[in-house]
Formats: structure tokens, C-alpha cells, sequence
């Protein structure tokens, strides 16, 4: 079965298309090295939660919107592999500006309990 990385992001509305030309370049390399898929969505339907919520959970200010991302491997070893390769690669190399706040942003591994596209 595939592993999943998981990721939310908080992006500044005024940098939401420097961060999609970012993640359209690091798609490429996490593809390059394995990925099966590569996932970036723009929260537009966050509901508030009593207790928590997307939003608070990165602490998103007024002026954020929530990216929620996920790459899908297909397997925790090919996914281990990879993403040592990534970190070496020179092509993701963050700028000296960041399109995001990396400090509030949460990711994780993930084996799958329950996959539809498995029968």
C-alpha cells in the first residue's frame, strides 16, 4: 500500500501565486524521485471548529489562506529514499524569502488505513 506526506501550510494571500510557481517546481523533483502523485489544494470551505480547526491549527492570520498538500509514495522505503535525494538536490534550495510561514506549518508521514483505489 502507498505512504502519504502530509502537509498544512499558512500562505499570505499576496504570496499565494509565489507559492504555487514553488510547489509547481518541487512537484517536478518529488515526481522525479519517486512520487506518485503530488497535491496542492487551496482551502476555500474551512469550517470553524469549536475547539480547533485547519485555520488554528497553523494559526492562519486574517490576511492567510490554509494550503492543504499531500504526495502520495508508493511505499514508506521509496518515500525514505526520496526524500533524502530531495534534501541533496539543489533544485530545493529554499530562496531567501519563503512563500510561507515554515515555523507554523504541520506535516507527517502517513501509513494508510483505507484506500478506495485499492480492490
Amino acid at each position: 500500500m502507498s505512504y502519504i506526506d502530509g502537509f498544512v501550510i499558512p500562505v499570505p494571500l499576496e504570496k499565494k501565486q509565489a507559492y504555487i510557481e514553488m510547489a509547481r517546481k518541487a512537484q517536478a523533483i518529488y515526481l522525479e524521485y519517486g512520487a506518485i502523485r503530488v497535491v496542492e489544494s487551496w482551502g476555500d470551505d474551512l469550517q470553524k471548529g469549536k475547539i480547533n480547526d485547519f485555520r488554528t491549527a497553523v494559526i492562519a492570520e486574517d490576511n492567510e489562506g490554509v494550503i492543504f498538500s499531500w504526495i502520495e509514495w508508493p511505499d514508506k522505503a521509496t518515500r525514505d529514499a526520496g526524500n533524502q535525494k530531495i534534501m541533496a538536490d539543489h533544485r530545493m534550495q529554499m530562496p531567501d524569502e519563503m512563500p510561507f510561514s515554515g515555523a507554523r506549518l504541520i506535516y507527517g508521514g502517513f501509513s494508510p488505513l483505507l484506500d478506495s483505489s485499492n480492490k
